[in-house]
């Protein structure tokens, strides 16, 4: 799972990779390098609206599931039921803490039918290219009685633009943290798959879905959702390289 990753090339490289971006929002400014992306961090997409494209800044954390709130919801009822106090459970559900799901996997359920959860933002309207230039994975492995820590991968050392397949989904309303209560914005995630070798040799569940070319990225901001589903696949073997261990933002990059 991809929990963390950097982009540090700025608009004039995203526009010039994304072809027809028709705005930019104002809250993308000078779209300062961000070596360090992490969950609900606001991160740059480019996302398709109904006034055409748009580079914005956007919040990283896609809802969850109804399944994985009730779940949540229902572990913290029990637990105040069992000191004895009261349990308003629909109002406990309707302010359970939602932090985001970060990856999207499962588009497609083992019957290969379409997931319920993710097939309403599958269509074009909700689809975004996320610009990064490396990404890092969690290595567990213990050297010496210590964890390896984040292992950062890229391209090559000069950690090239490249994009994450992503959806997006407009004014949703959710409680993010208790301290904030609820909250109405815009969220994306993006999709990941099998890791290819280099990713697998530190995390073998899954990798992000990494978009090379301007063809591919032009396929998954307009194809339907049959055909854009093709590019939920790893990269080759060979492709990427580790170009930093043990630190929580690529400072190289």
């Amino acid at each position: 799972m991809c929990n963390l990753y950097s982009h540090t090339s700025n608009r004039d490289a995203i526009a010039a990779f994304v072809q027809d971006i028709k705005r930019i929002h104002e809250n993308v400014g000078n779209l300062e390098p961000q070596p360090g992306i992490f969950p609900d961090y606001d991160a740059p997409i480019v996302r398709n609206t109904l006034e055409g494209r748009e580079l914005a800044k956007v919040r990283w954390g896609l809802p969850s599931s109804q399944k994985a709130l009730f779940d949540a919801a229902s572990k913290r009822a029990d637990k105040l039921r069992e000191k004895g106090k009261d349990v308003n459970f629909d109002e406990l559900l309707k302010m359970e803490p939602d932090s985001g799901t970060t990856n999207v996997r499962n588009i497609i359920t083992s019957t290969g039918k379409w997931n319920q959860h993710w097939n309403r933002w599958m269509g074009v309207e909700n689809r975004c290219v996320v610009p990064f230039t490396s990404f890092s994975e969690f290595d567990n492995t213990v050297v010496n009685g210590t964890k390896n820590a984040d292992t950062w991968f890229a391209f090559d050392e000069t950690r090239p633009l490249a994009f994450f397949a992503g959806i997006w989904v407009k004014d949703w309303t959710s409680v993010r943290k208790v301290r904030t209560g609820l909250e109405t914005t815009d969220l994306f995630g993006f999709l990941t798959c099998e890791p290819n070798d280099v990713v697998g040799s530190i995390h073998m569940k899954a990798m992000p879905v990494i978009l090379t070319t301007k063809a591919e990225v032009e396929m998954w901001l307009t194809a339907p959702k049959d055909e854009a589903i093709s590019l939920q696949r790893p990269l080759p073997d060979g492709v990427l390289e580790i170009v930093s261990v043990g630190t929580k933002t690529d400072q190289a990059a």
